[in-house]
């Protein structure tokens, strides 16, 4: 096949050399609940109907346009993502706003920043969201259900009107928003030549090809969801079987009997997707599956745990699954996915270092009688070059020292749309070398013989007393306290000192009110006794309070600003009375009496036990539902 000079004409390539072969199978949910059902799509009849629709938009004029795309089927979208590149429109990927407050307010937004011209939905859809763009002041925005325009253009043979659109490889092929985990969404301007090298990158890491079978159930408005699971088979010339991510959250057992039965051998999640696995699945559904022909388990869109990792290969070793299966990688929307990634059937490099000299950014291995962490390795990097650099002075830092990442390539994108200072900060960094051209990730990480250990978010970390905490460790040793604990959130607020706040999500009801006192104790206790500060700021939440973005990672700036504007509403807290007041002082009202509670905060040096009321974490075997905030939130760091 000639080399393309942009993703569009790869399409119609494969398009028209693979009519009759399969690209995509929609995999859904039968009547029953548990068997699998799929709808097929050919390759033939993916050109067909995509053609139709771009000839269709090019007839209105849609060339350099941004087009939103609100679908929930996943045909649909497949349609209409690649009906834009055809006609040479911007697609503009976005979750449905489906009645989720946070996704109305997202796609609102999205409207307003990209200067949206179309929006592509379905029928059963188009009105509703008609009346969400009058709602918020864009009724001239158009709205199209494509499936009735689809239809229409079938009748009257449209495709046959298509004209290549004469695309350039550093065109906008679609605009990737962010999800928002530590700011507001921005749009990732993704040129045909960052999807072609991108797309080269995951062939050449994970050693995938037109034999490969590659799915997965996250959304397609997440870079992993669009780039790894949609086009990537495109790009292959192989088969990708996809789910909703709906499907997956009701019953994860979905998701592995889906890589079973359609034979999938490359595809993944983030971590929790994992996690929800070990917690959810029980020993009978282990028991009628065959996962041994998945070859490349990624893991990626948030922090790996090796923990995690070893419960769910332990967890599923008697269903074939085999621990040197997990691919750990590293990625982000700037840089259309992958930037780093280790090798397909060999275990990644773990790291056992000591926690003390990591707050200090450095990666030393553990002491004996001193609290560690182990690090997942993420790999080396693919098509693209990755440096560790100080974020104050530029300076590139030696390997085993942290500090934040960047990245040059091809496969970074061209800025965020319409935010030329941004852009100037983010995608054009200069080291103080006067090495040029690079991304700023916003992550911490290490580089130690040649391999990324990727640390935390630089705007996330919480720094107490001089010492650098990472609000994952927090939140992981926290989580661990009882078997009630869902979702958890930790971050810091500054009155006249800095204060660590906890948020925890518990599973109640009328038998564990009681306990609530008690297990807010034990979350003192327990981050006194690992990280030797004082958790003077415990809030006990019903589950779903923590917001994640749609991709499921924490969302601990909205935390924060809910937590400071008074808009969390706790089952039971205990709050000191400076960060109280400053509260108070935000929302300019006292918190109501029955939000306080008076259990005093152990001291730092505290090495009580927790209370009797908490309990141990779940085994690797339960199959008791975890709370709704530990679902992801329906598709950024890969």
């Amino acid at each position: 096949m000639a080399v393309p000079r942009n993703f569009t004409e790869l399409a119609v390539q494969r398009m028209a050399e693979l009519s009759g072969e399969t690209v995509y199978q929609f995999v859904r949910p039968g009547h029953d609940g548990d068997r699998l059902e799929a709808d097929s799509l050919t390759y033939g009849e993916l050109g067909r109907r995509a053609l139709r629709l771009a000839a269709w938009l090019q007839e209105r004029g849609c060339h350099g346009q941004r087009v939103l795309i609100l679908h929930t089927d996943g045909q649909q979208f497949a349609v209409s993502f690649l009906g834009c590149l055809l006609a040479g429109a911007v697609a503009v990927p976005a979750p449905p706003p489906a009645g989720a407050r946070q996704n109305i307010e997202r796609v609102a937004n999205i409207v307003k920043d990209a200067a949206v011209s179309y929006l592509m939905t379905d029928a059963a859809n188009a009105s509703g969201i008609s009346q969400l763009l009058a709602t918020i002041g864009h009724s001239e925005v158009v709205c199209l259900a494509t499936d009735r325009a689809e239809r229409a253009a079938a009748s009257e043979g449209a495709e046959s009107d298509w004209h290549e659109p004469g695309l350039y490889p550093d065109d906008v092929a679609y605009l990737q928003y962010t999800s928002g985990s530590v700011s507001d969404p921005k749009g990732v301007m993704i040129t045909h030549r960052n999807m072609l090298a991108n797309q080269e990158a995951i062939q050449q890491a994970m050693r995938t090809g037109a034999g490969s079978v590659v799915g997965g159930w996250l959304p397609f408005h997440h870079d992993m969801g669009l780039a790894g699971h949609l086009l990537h088979p495109l790009w292959l010339g192989s088969r990708g079987v996809l789910m909703s991510p709906t499907a997956f959250v009701k019953r994860p057992a979905r998701w592995l009997n889906m890589i079973d039965t359609y034979g999938i051998t490359t595809g993944g999640g983030p971590n929790l997707g994992y996690e929800l696995c070990v917690r959810r699945v029980g020993d009978e559904q282990i028991g009628l599956l065959d996962l041994s022909r998945w070859e490349t388990a990624v893991n990626g869109a948030e922090p790996v745990r090796a923990e995690t990792m070893d419960a769910f290969a332990q967890r599923f070793a008697p269903a074939g699954f085999r621990r040197s299966a997990f691919y750990p990688c590293y990625g982000l929307a700037e840089a259309t996915l992958l930037v780093t990634g280790g090798v397909p059937d060999e275990p990644a490099r773990e790291r056992t270092v000591d926690a003390a000299d990591l707050e200090h950014h450095l990666m030393r291995a553990a002491r004996p009688a001193r609290a560690s962490r182990t690090l997942v390795s993420s790999g080396v990097p693919h098509g693209c070059e990755v440096r560790v650099v100080d974020p104050e002075s530029h300076a590139q830092l030696p390997p085993g020292q942290v500090g934040e990442v960047w990245v040059r390539g091809d496969g970074v994108g061209h800025g965020y749309w319409n935010r030329p200072m941004e852009n100037a900060h983010a995608f054009h960094a200069t080291t103080s070398d006067g090495a040029s051209g690079f991304l700023r990730t916003g992550d911490l990480g290490v580089l130690d013989g040649g391999e990324l250990f990727v640390t935390g978010r630089l705007k996330d970390i919480v720094i107490i007393a001089g010492r650098n905490l990472y609000p994952q460790d927090i939140e992981r040793s926290v989580q661990r306290v009882s078997a009630l604990f869902g979702s958890s959130a930790a971050f810091a607020v500054e009155s006249e000192r800095d204060h660590v706040v906890v948020v925890q999500e518990v599973r109640t009801g009328r038998d564990f009110d009681a306990e609530l006192p008690s297990l807010a104790a034990a979350v003192q206790q327990c981050v006194a006794r690992e990280f030797e500060v004082a958790a003077e700021n415990v809030v006990l939440v019903r589950p779903g309070t923590v917001r994640r973005t749609t991709s499921g990672k924490l969302q601990r700036r909205a935390m924060r600003r809910m937590f400071l504007e008074g808009q969390i509403q706790p089952l039971h807290e205990v709050i000191a009375p400076e960060v109280r007041k400053l509260v108070e002082a935000a929302t300019g009202a006292p918190k109501p009496p029955h939000t306080s509670a008076s259990a005093p905060a152990p001291s730092p040096g505290s090495t009580s036990a927790p209370s009797p009321g908490s309990a141990s974490a779940p085994s690797p075997g339960s199959t008791s539902a975890p709370s709704s905030g530990s679902a992801p939130g329906l598709g950024e760091r890969a």
